[in-house]
């Protein structure tokens, strides 16, 4: 071989790998570059904060932004995202319970506050007071979900259509078009199909509706890889405030783990973060947060001449479960006890159990407090006036309703309207506007039965007048 021959092959040798080194930066930069985010504010990095599931189940951010857009007619009413019962608090980009964050691209993901942030009125005319921290009663996680799964379906979501779309509202550049015609699209649409497939079990069993969610079938046959059965698990979503309160007692609606740390690691595996790119660090910082984060007062007038005789009622018929300090609070009570629908009790299994106790057994923060148990959490009481409906599934609107037997409690209401009623001390479950903004609540169907929990039931109707306006103050 000649000395220019040598020369020339060298010289391509290098060329190739400085091409070879252009591109694969390239394609580094466009796919997989992490720009940590980071909020100074721990309120605000709770709402909008990243759990680690933007790599395995974020959503092209151009893609999810154009979607009510091209699907108008797919969405539960007007609003876009608004529709579902997201919240935007002014001058933020994000729905309160969406992060966004810079994998490549700007990718979206769900994080704790969609299934943790109340809004609540006055009237209809006032804006929505957003509490971080509370259970978002007015959000219908399944029908989000549902709407990217119709659309993904849909055969208009192809790259032609989206990227005009997108044009519309912004500028890609040369290389970003590319990547989302050729790759974006086409991964974003067989995903969101793929995983429809993956939650056909959803559609055997009744809605979860506004503020309710099945959190641990999705986990039990997704993750944990248990056999699919027949159960429902839909239970309402639950307050995050005050944790510091809580350390020892019984978490989740079931009591299925006791230990805080565990319960926020699992649930953003949950959420569809993996051991691999869950962020540790942030979900430290969110726990240290909801564990000092206080119940939020009631906003509205009590009637004081009532309290301290409802204080009384309070102390002998109820602080043995939910007082602090109290015989069985924090406890888990048979449901024989309590009589409640068992539905989200048998829906978690031994070997569901023992399942997530080996999840990830390889790394230090594996899971080793998951159990099986036999009722339900006698709770905390404090900031008890947002969290309505009532009871682990939902079934009572109010806690009026609450104070009667279930023969006399509501069999059809309306979920998600967050017009508060402080007659009734709940919100706002009938009517045009709940109808139009809410979810309809059947307590015939499986899973939404509104029996049992008669304590308070026999009083007569001063003292449940005054036992109520002592629960406003809690």
């Amino acid at each position: 071989m000649s000395t220019a021959t040598k020369r020339f092959l060298i010289k391509f040798v290098i060329v190739i790998l400085v091409l070879a080194g252009v591109i694969g930066l390239a394609a580094w930069y466009h796919l997989f570059r992490e720009v940590p985010t980071h909020y100074d504010l721990a309120d605000e990095n709770f709402k909008y904060g990243s759990l680690g599931n933007e790599q395995t189940d974020g959503i092209p951010y151009w893609i999810w932004l154009v979607l009510p857009r091209m699907f108008p007619e797919k969405l539960p009413g007007a609003g876009g995202y608004a529709s579902f019962g997201m919240v935007w608090e002014e001058g933020k980009e994000m729905p309160v319970g969406i992060s966004k964050k810079t994998i490549g691209f700007d990718r979206v993901a769900l994080n704790c506050a969609f299934c943790h942030s109340a809004t609540y009125r006055a009237a209809p005319k006032d804006k929505p007071t957003i509490v971080a921290g509370g259970p978002s009663h007015q959000f219908d996680p399944q029908a989000y979900v549902r709407f990217l799964y119709a659309c993904a379906s849909d055969p208009r979501f192809n790259a032609d259509n989206l990227m005009n779309e997108i044009a519309n509202v912004y500028k890609l550049s040369t290389v970003e078009k590319a990547l989302y015609r050729y790759v974006l699209i086409p991964q974003t649409k067989k995903a969101l199909l793929e995983q429809k497939a993956q939650f056909a079990w959803m559609d055997s069993r009744p809605n979860w509706g506004h503020g309710r969610i099945d959190p641990f079938n999705p986990i039990k046959f997704g993750i944990l890889k248990q056999p699919a059965d027949n159960t429902i698990g839909n239970s309402d979503m639950v307050p995050l405030w005050n944790q510091k309160a809580r350390a020892g007692m019984s978490l989740h609606w079931d009591g299925l783990n006791a230990t805080e740390d565990e319960v926020v690691l699992s649930s953003a595996i949950g959420d569809g973060a993996t051991h691999k790119y869950i962020e540790r660090e942030n979900l430290a910082r969110m726990k240290d947060w909801i564990m000092n984060l206080e119940a939020p007062k009631y906003p509205f007038p009590v009637k004081q001449e009532l309290v301290a005789k409802g204080g009384e009622i309070y102390k002998r018929d109820c602080a043995s479960c939910h007082a602090p300090g109290g015989e069985n609070t924090g406890k888990v009570l048979a449901v024989e006890t309590i009589g409640t629908d068992r539905h989200r009790l048998d829906m978690w299994t031994q070997n569901s159990a023992n399942a997530y106790n080996n999840y990830a057994e390889d790394y230090k923060w594996g899971f080793k407090d998951f159990r099986k148990t036999n009722g339900y959490v006698s709770v905390l009481l404090d900031g008890v006036w947002l969290r309505a409906p009532y009871l682990h599934n939902g079934s009572v609107p109010t806690l009026v309703d609450l104070l009667e037997t279930p023969d006399q409690r509501p069999a059809i209401f309306w979920r998600g309207y967050d017009v508060y009623d402080q007659e009734k001390v709940g919100f706002v479950t009938s009517g045009p506007e709940a109808e139009m903004f809410g979810s309809k609540y059947d307590v015939s169907a499986g899973g939404n039965s509104n029996a049992g929990h008669l304590w308070g039931t026999t009083l007569s109707a001063d003292e449940k007048k005054a036992l109520i306006e002592f629960l406003k103050t809690l």
